[in-house]
């Protein structure tokens, strides 16, 4: 039979379909759905592989390395680890930390509103940039998770705990919580545990968590998973990244603020393993746009045999979208920086000098400008010199202190950005 040999294993497009999807399409000619859904599985069943992290039942999850899983692997690994680093005009220290800050910003504002934080983005941002404190639970939120994400950043390289974990569901929900106690705290025996609804259905549950007696040992498994980097089988680096953000959501230990903390377990392994871009993402950027098919990939997960595939697809398509636009931001920005150095050399305003100051101070904003340096560059008297960086320092375009006897100019980059258009 066609189906016992293997021939019927998937879908002729070759998505990765779970059986509701599966049965309202055609199946192939002489077979019922029945019959195609039992050949897929067995296909399936002899690809599985399985983690250390079990279900409810005490079942293992599992998934399989399709043709799309390993396609998108190879991208997130040749874009987020491989890649030499960030195109040379936005690659100062000054411009990757400015990048870096700008993308924690977005993860903070976007999880929290992932979570229904009564917020704007643009007042969010507001928020983290004036530095002031937080006035309401959604504003606190947003304060939180970028705390939080500066944490995991800080402490990247230590092995997982239990008192870690807690600690970032500490940080996520400080000042939000009902009752403050449970910040850090696991479900105990005998406490509700709550059910979680679909994302844009409340009344529809999808997932309803493991017992709290089962927490203790379900947790440790999950410790022990992310400490494991050498383990047999291998897991891919980014599986287990996913793998961690699935199963704590999967566990719910927290009377709240559980996707947070899962999403921040996924940037911290994915810091862990080396992929450095991680700390520039935002993955709940795009999960809030899309929140259905995030509900359903975990849903499929749950109701086909604790099959992880559903999941970790939706996942790894929504880190690869991530990255790219990540680097399509990246680019743009260098592309900016050449048009501000075009605009410089057309403004009349700046003599040549000031112009290939400024260009230079565009790309390297950390270097600084004394009158002498200035002078030697351009074989100009000293007098003439200072007069150019005078100019631009009245200009709010540099910034001047002095070290000793010697002036010091150094660009101001948002000046910069503001009269350039970067």
């Amino acid at each position: 039979m066609a189906i016992l040999s293997g021939q019927i294993t998937a879908a002729p497009d070759s998505r990765y379909y779970h059986w509701e999807e599966l049965r309202r399409r055609p199946p192939p000619d002489g077979i019922s759905s029945e019959e195609w859904w039992l050949g897929v599985k067995l296909a399936r069943a002899q690809g599985r592989r399985e983690l250390p992290l079990p279900d409810t039942e005490g079942r293992r999850f599992g998934y399989v390395l399709t043709d799309e899983a390993l396609s998108l692997l190879h991208r997130i690994d040749q874009q987020a680890a491989g890649r030499i680093g960030l195109p040379e005009d936005v690659a100062s220290p000054r411009d990757r930390d400015r990048y870096l800050v700008s993308g924690l910003m977005e993860e903070a504002i976007a999880s929290s509103l992932l979570e229904g934080a009564a917020t704007t983005r643009e007042e969010a941002k507001k928020l983290l940039r004036s530095n002031r404190s937080p006035r309401t639970d959604a504003e606190r939120m947003v304060v939180n998770n970028y705390l939080t994400m500066m944490h995991i950043g800080a402490n990247r390289s230590a092995p997982l705990t239990m008192d870690e974990v807690s600690e970032i569901h500490r940080r996520v929900t400080e000042g939000t919580l009902t009752r403050p106690e449970n910040a850090g705290r696991m479900q105990q025996p005998g406490e509700p545990r709550v059910d979680i609804g679909h994302p844009t259905d409340p009344d529809r549950i999808y997932h309803v968590p493991p017992p709290a007696e089962l927490l203790p040992e379900r947790m440790e498994s999950l410790v022990e998973f992310a400490n494991n980097l050498e383990s047999e089988p291998f897991v891919h680096p980014v599986v287990r990244a996913i793998a961690m953000h699935f199963y704590l959501a999967y566990l719910h230990p927290f009377v709240d603020g559980n996707g947070r903390t899962a999403r921040a377990l996924f940037y911290r392994s994915m810091l862990r393993q080396g992929y450095w871009l991680a700390e520039y993402l935002s993955i709940s950027r795009l999960l809030r746009r899309a929140q259905t098919p995030y509900g359903e990939a975990f849903l499929h997960t749950e109701t086909d045999d604790s099959d992880f595939t559903y999941f970790l697809l939706h996942q790894l398509d929504i880190v690869a979208r991530s990255i790219e636009e990540l680097w399509t931001y990246l680019d743009a920005k260098a592309a900016e920086l050449r048009r501000a150095e075009r605009a410089l050399r057309g403004d009349s305003t700046f003599n040549h000098r000031q112009i290939a100051l400024l260009g230079r101070a565009l790309r390297r904003p950390d270097d600084y400008y004394t009158i002498r340096s200035h002078q030697t560059t351009h074989g100009i008297t000293y007098p003439t010199s200072h007069q150019d960086l005078k100019d631009l320092h009245s200009r709010g375009l540099l910034e001047r202190y002095r070290v000793g006897r010697e002036y010091r100019f150094i660009p101001i980059p948002d000046r910069l950005s503001d009269l350039f258009g970067t």
